[in-house]
């Protein structure tokens, strides 16, 4: 299971009391986002002799990317800032903090939330968070048996209707 966590914004401003929700990348697109950002570091011109990315993992790529960030064309950089704001979507109402949604472009209004959501994206791949004041994990069960959606559907023809688990279908 990916690992996800919430995020909340305790600082003042405009994103003050947003409750965000970050959600691993699959394995698969992890591993081709790491050697894009891989690539388009070591052609920026930063050393990437040192760097062992089997070993370190995201960890190491992050240390590396600090640094081609600040040499990197922003050509090669954007697209690599965009899939990492698919990690994120916002739990719009604190009242019901089930309901979670993609973001939209206004979810976020200070530059200062996106460049913190970037790093908790980055800590959430490498296995950690550094906020653990702001964050909370959802460790929640997930599987479809807990969810109170879970309501079977008959698989005869003759039924219309979806049917909870303690009564039989109407003919």
């Amino acid at each position: 299971m990916r690992k996800e966590m919430d995020y909340a914004i305790t600082e003042e401003g405009r994103d003050k009391g947003k409750v965000y929700h970050l959600r691993e990348m699959p394995a698969l697109k992890a591993e081709k986002w790491a050697t894009r950002a891989f690539l388009a570091a070591a052609k920026s011109g930063v050393d990437i002799g040192n760097v062992d990315i089997a070993a370190g993992g995201m960890q190491a790529l992050a240390i590396l990317g600090i640094e081609a960030l600040t040499k990197m064309d922003y050509a090669d950089a954007e697209p690599l800032l965009d899939e990492m704001l698919e990690c994120i979507s916002i739990k719009p109402n604190p009242q019901n903090p089930a309901i979670i949604r993609p973001l939209f472009e206004d979810d976020i209004e200070e530059v200062k939330t996106i460049i913190l959501l970037r790093k908790e994206v980055l800590m959430l791949h490498m296995g950690f968070s550094q906020s653990g004041s702001q964050s909370t994990s959802t460790s929640a069960d997930l599987s479809p048996a807990s969810s109170p959606l879970n309501t079977p559907i008959s698989q005869d023809p003759s039924v219309r209707f979806s049917r909870s688990p303690k009564t039989k279908p109407q003919r």
